[in-house]
């Protein structure tokens, strides 16, 4: 295991999203020493509100785009650490506008890369298993960290573009990197046009949820907090270099989540309606974690994912004032996609 890194100074991109607010918010009360420099766009998928309690001294925020070069020659020098988490992640959207998605996660992680190296500054790359393609229903393995990209969609390809960058860099100019490939997150935060939100907030507003194809694509499941703590990890104990895969053992069918849904929510089981499937909508997503577990000694926490399920359910019930200013919009272009 390598020696300890202890950043005291982070630059965290897409700190206002999903995933990235909540390691903002992980790190900011797990670790008070450290202070946090966020760096967001302020897309649709970025709230400020999502990092707006916590204190002004531990956390700041700059409202920027990561594709202009000249705003991270000005943010990056001073710090000691950077965490990407900056990304167009919707699947939906890139397959009906690529473009968004090759300029923030391409484009934009090469300009992170340029601005690591310039100023030394140690990178951690956060990324999904969609980069791996998908599994058959029946396989028994489970995605591993060398294993070949295949990716799927414009978002998984951009993602995995994104990844070799990384390497490239890592490998040619001595950029100290490490990589994250994570399994689906669920939790407090995401944005309504996620599956587990979109279902809960539609019960909650008295629509019908709605489910893609058949239903029996896999999907493995994480809880948000369970990804920030391995983020940490790896940026503080993973070896240069290296590739770790991020998952909680929690494959399960999208109608047995659907399904899941509808009960902790007082709903029939069958209380949805099915909808074309997606393009290209991958099977079977499994993570195989043992690396991340054998050398960080990292574990999950939220190992019930009913309760963790029952958890988010409850965050969302307490604070529809955050998620009902996006709610018409999205199902609006969700319904124009026939979806």
């Amino acid at each position: 295991m390598a020696d300890a890194f202890e950043p005291t100074n982070i630059l965290v991109t897409g700190g206002c999203g999903f995933v990235g607010s909540n390691f903002v918010r992980w790190v900011a009360k797990n670790h008070p020493e450290t202070h946090l420099t966020v760096i967001d766009k302020l897309t649709y998928a970025g709230d400020p509100k999502n990092i707006g309690d916590l204190p002004k001294s531990q956390v700041e925020l700059v409202v920027g785009d990561i594709c202009e070069a000249d705003l991270l020659d000005r943010v990056v020098a001073g710090h000691d650490a950077i965490v990407h988490f900056a990304a167009e992640s919707h699947n939906g959207n890139s397959i009906l506008d690529p473009d968004p998605f090759v300029r923030t996660n391409v484009i934009g992680t090469y300009r992170l890369l340029q601005a690591a190296r310039k100023y030394d500054v140690r990178y951690h790359h956060v990324s999904t298993d969609e980069v791996y393609g998908d599994l058959d229903f029946d396989e028994p393995r489970r995605f591993e960290p060398d294993d070949p990209y295949r990716p799927s969609s414009p978002y998984s390809s951009t993602k995995a573009s994104s990844d070799l960058l990384v390497r490239a860099w890592a490998r040619t100019y001595g950029v100290r990197a490490t990589i994250s490939n994570c399994s689906n997150n669920y939790g407090p935060y995401q944005h309504v046009e996620k599956f587990i939100p979109r279902q809960i907030t539609n019960i909650l507003c008295g629509l019908r949820p709605k489910l893609y194809g058949t239903g029996e694509n896999v999907r493995d499941w994480i809880h948000v907090e369970d990804h920030s703590r391995a983020v940490w990890d790896i940026l503080v104990r993973g070896r240069i270099g290296q590739t770790y895969l991020v998952g909680a053992n929690g494959e399960r069918a999208n109608i047995d989540v659907m399904r899941a849904i509808l009960r902790l929510m007082g709903q029939p089981e069958d209380g949805f309606d099915w909808v074309e499937d997606r393009p290209g909508h991958d099977r079977r997503y499994a993570i195989d974690p043992s690396k991340l577990e054998s050398e960080l000694g990292w574990k999950p926490d939220h190992t019930n994912f009913i309760e963790g399920l029952r958890q988010t359910i409850a965050w969302y019930e307490k604070n529809e004032s955050w998620w009902r200013p996006a709610k018409a919009a999205t199902e609006e272009r969700y319904a124009r996609q026939g979806r």
